[in-house]
């Protein structure tokens, strides 16, 4: 995750410098909500693309996992774009709570990260131990690190 994070750093730079460059936004609050809106569809494109053209966004090709469906076969975009919404219920319960409490100080930071536990956690719900996103959109991640392959053992001529 940390790696993707990294990746997607300039991928949301730009997207943002586009978005304030070609809307001429002079303030970080003017259009706030429509940069938002539009962050989330770049990273959508981005997710969504990438699952459905060889399975693996940058970092999966980094550390050899693919995603694929559950008979092991490409995402249809439908089934990545289902996966892409899912996958926001990591975050966007714990933080929409907060928000609607109205919290401050350490409870801003409790529930979102109680959200985490708990969607973490859901892991023990299902036989083949999958994240939710996962299980409900039919995906799986897969290994696809080369074979180890064997040593040749020397052989020795006995004349």
């Amino acid at each position: 995750m940390v790696y993707e994070a990294m990746l997607l750093f300039g991928v949301l730079f730009i997207a943002t410098w586009l978005f304030s460059t070609l809307l001429q936004q002079r303030h970080a609050l003017y259009m706030r909500s429509a940069l938002q809106d539009w962050l989330f569809v770049v990273l959508g494109v981005y997710f969504v693309w990438f699952w459905t053209h060889g399975g693996q966004t940058l970092a999966m090709k980094t550390w050899r996992i693919r995603i694929v469906d559950k008979h092991g076969a490409p995402l249809s975009w439908a089934r990545a774009l289902l996966r892409y919404l899912l996958v926001w219920l990591w975050f966007l319960p714990g933080l929409a709570l907060a928000r609607y409490l109205e919290v401050q100080g350490w409870l801003l930071v409790l529930i979102p990260t109680l959200n985490f536990i708990l969607w973490t956690a859901a892991v023990y719900l299902q036989a083949e131990r999958q994240f939710p996103h996962d299980w409900i959109s039919g995906t799986r991640l897969i290994d696809v690190a080369p074979p180890q392959k064997k040593e040749a053992t020397p052989t020795t001529d006995q004349a």
